[in-house]
């Protein structure tokens, strides 16, 4: 049985970008796994460590050496290696020359198909020591580091500045130089708290030395429920809650080595600017988790997270709050300006604001989907007015300066400026909403004139950027395309708006000039906007073949496209469904091999076996109540009606020659399946489901 130890590898270097910590961490883990499992090393178990100064991985239990392997190289048959008088081939010669042994040295192999020249070579397992600086060179490769860098007088290159490597194999320093710095057992504790060097007996020493000697929290993991806690309690102290994104703990948790959170706070009267704009202010500048009371309203405090426990709390809090003056200070600058200019008085210069070259400026763009959303707004009952009014407002906030300086916070302003300046409510929650959903899984818009807006900005990009051969392309989408269609899925679905796909694309298109050609793409959108739902259902963990059942049908109707589905969902479950499925398939395979014309109506006379007839009335007594109810969108109800007809369609298949020698027999016959698969058409090609 072969020996284990456990291996550490670490990378010290200068501070690594915080946004790409976490997949620099996992990279290099999946880096280091990749070789082991190629060099055929076992191993029981992997950690990964990330912090701001360095990236590790700690392997449990890895081999010592490689497992000895014995080698079997097959020759020529036996033969093709003698000649009549036993004397040894060409063949047989050229192959004990390519084994480095004569062929005397060779041995038969005897299988079924016959003997087999062979030599049997004993290779030993190397050991692993050899093979792990080369495994972790590779590793460091094939980081994801889109621009590297040099430092010093070497060629050595990585995200940032290399200052130590530890290679501990067991108790023993795996000797290598990896990034241009020699392998040892010294890691570095925190930059102030511990600069000095610290000596790893072992590789379980690793975390809890750098924990209680070193100030560092190596775990990533482990560092950012700790952050997470101590902002909670720091907020608490506060009496209020505090907010935390979490893309910003991620982020706090890859600047920080040793977590020690400070609450601060601000002048009360900046609590008059719009809460979004102060929140902005405090994550995205200044990296602080701001506080709000019980009923989610801003309070004039903040969290921050400090990288060192500090024999003055106080210095650092008071430090902090002098930073974040300035900041909301701008903000509250800018609210102020802002509101002395309507939004509406800004719509000539979105002419000045190009949107795409061949497409025209941001005022163009909001004049189409003024004329988009007014369709949409009557065909679901809501004012055309209202809809037309907040388009040509909705991208006035872009040029307003608030909005220059907190992009995100586009849209939001514009509800804020359109209150202020006496739009109705309608308007003004629409301009919000028309972003609205800005990321997968985020909320809907709830107005009505918010969901018109939403989808008719939306489809007029996705037609506009089709028409002039923009369309994504590979991982390739500059418009956010992709996002953009499942955005209108999501909405027409989970608002339920029975609105056709196929006309609102149409009416797209009529809003671009003529040399745009919009109209020649509409059946190409339409199709990427099918995949785009495709991908939605996927992520719910439905079958795909009963996304594709429904879409071999192709409702141009999300809202009905999702009732199929739903519907087919429903049937598939029925211990009918996987006969009738086949039953279905097996159908299609028949009339489309049927060489002659299959006639429209079934002749009741020239039904002569039992089970035809049996078939032929189950079938004429359900169609007049399932029809009404695939008219009726009840997709559900009439495919559990429709599961009555196993039994028919089985004695059918199981008694009657669909193919009979009488031409009339035959065609009856097969006017009888084709009745039948119309039926079941009424919601999708069940025979997808096989």
């Amino acid at each position: 049985m072969s020996q284990t130890r456990d291996l550490l590898i670490e990378i010290g270097s200068e501070e690594l970008p915080p946004k790409a910590l976490r997949r620099l961490r996992d990279a290099f883990e999946q880096g280091i796994t990749t070789g082991l499992d190629k060099a055929e090393l076992q191993y029981a178990a992997t950690v990964a460590y990330a912090a701001p100064r360095r990236l590790a991985v700690w392997v449990k239990g890895l081999q010592t050496a490689q497992q000895d392997r014995e080698q079997l190289k097959r020759g020529p048959a036996v033969t093709a290696a003698f000649d009549d008088e036993g004397c040894p081939t060409k063949a047989a010669e050229g192959f004990a020359r390519s084994c480095g042994v004569t062929v005397e040295q060779l041995e038969t192999l005897e299988t079924d198909k016959g003997a087999w020249l062979a030599y049997r070579q004993f290779e030993p397992g190397r050991p692993a020591a050899d093979l792990i600086p080369d495994i972790v060179a590779q590793a460091l490769s094939q980081l994801p580091i889109p621009k590297r860098m040099r430092w010093g007088d070497g060629d050595d290159e990585f995200v940032r500045p290399v200052h130590w490597v530890v290679l501990l194999f067991g108790d023993e320093v795996v000797d290598a130089t990896i990034l241009g710095t020699p392998t040892g057992r010294e890691t570095y504790g925190h930059r102030f708290h511990h600069p000095e060097p610290l000596y790893l007996a072992e590789p379980a020493a690793y975390m809890p030395l750098l924990e209680t000697e070193g100030h560092v929290l190596a775990d990533m993991d482990v560092r950012r429920e700790a952050i997470r806690g101590q902002v909670i309690e720091a907020a608490r102290r506060l009496q209020g809650e505090a907010l935390i994104d979490d893309e910003l703990l991620d982020e706090v948790t890859a600047l920080v080595e040793w977590p020690v959170a400070i609450s601060g706070g601000f002048d009360p009267e900046f609590l008059e600017v719009p809460a979004e704009a102060l929140i902005s202010s405090m994550q995205d500048h200044q990296k602080y988790f701001p506080v709000v009371d019980g009923n989610g309203s801003l309070l004039p405090h903040f969290v921050t997270v400090a990288n060192l426990e500090s024999r003055d709390p106080d210095q650092v809090r008071a430090g902090n709050e002098r930073v974040i003056r300035p900041r909301l200070t701008d903000a509250a600058f800018f609210w102020t300006q802002d509101r002395r200019q309507p939004l509406a008085s800004r719509q000539e210069r979105l002419a000045s604001m190009v949107f795409q070259n061949k497409l025209g400026t941001l005022l163009d763009k909001s004049q189409r989907v003024a004329r988009l959303g007014r369709t949409i707004a009557a065909a679901i009952e809501a004012d055309p007015d209202q809809a037309e009014r907040a388009a040509l407002l909705a991208k006035c906030d872009l040029l307003t300066q608030m909005v220059f300086e907190f992009p995100e916070l586009q849209g939001v302003m514009g509800r804020y400026y359109a209150l202020h300046d006496g739009e109705s409510a309608e308007v003004a929650q629409a301009l919000d909403e028309q972003y609205m959903p800005r990321f997968a899984g985020d909320r809907l818009p709830q107005s009505a004139i918010g969901q018109a807006l939403a989808i008719a900005d939306r489809l007029d990009t996705l037609v506009g950027i089709f028409a002039i051969g923009q369309a994504p392309t590979g991982d390739k989408d500059p418009f956010a395309l992709r996002r953009a269609a499942l955005g209108i899925v999501r909405i027409l679905i989970e608002c339920e708006l029975d609105l056709d796909l196929h006309s609102l694309l149409d009416e797209s298109a009529g809003g671009f000039a003529p040399e745009i050609k919009a109209g020649h793409v509409t059946a190409e959108v339409f199709e990427f906007m099918l995949d785009r739902l495709r991908a939605y259902y996927s992520e719910t963990g439905l079958d795909i073949h009963i996304f594709e059942a429904v879409r071999a049908q192709t409702p141009t109707r999300p809202l009905d496209f999702h009732r199929r589905i739903e519907a087919v969902r429903e049937f598939a479950r029925l211990p009918e469904a996987e006969s009738l499925a086949a039953a279905n398939k097996r159908i299609g395979n028949i009339l489309r091999k049927a060489e002659s014309t299959v006639p429209d109506q079934v002749d009741a006379g020239l039904l002569k076996e039992p089970a035809e007839q049996a078939l032929h009335s189950a079938v004429e007594q359900l169609r007049p109540k399932v029809e009404p109810l695939f008219e009726g969108g009840q997709y559900t109800e009439a495919l559990c009606l429709l599961a009555a007809l196993r039994e028919p369609v089985d004695s059918f298949f199981d008694q009657v020659m669909v193919m009979a020698e009488d031409p009339a027999l035959r065609d009856n016959r097969l006017a009888l399946l084709q009745g039948l698969q119309a039926l079941f058409l009424g919601a999708a090609d069940l025979s997808r489901l096989q």
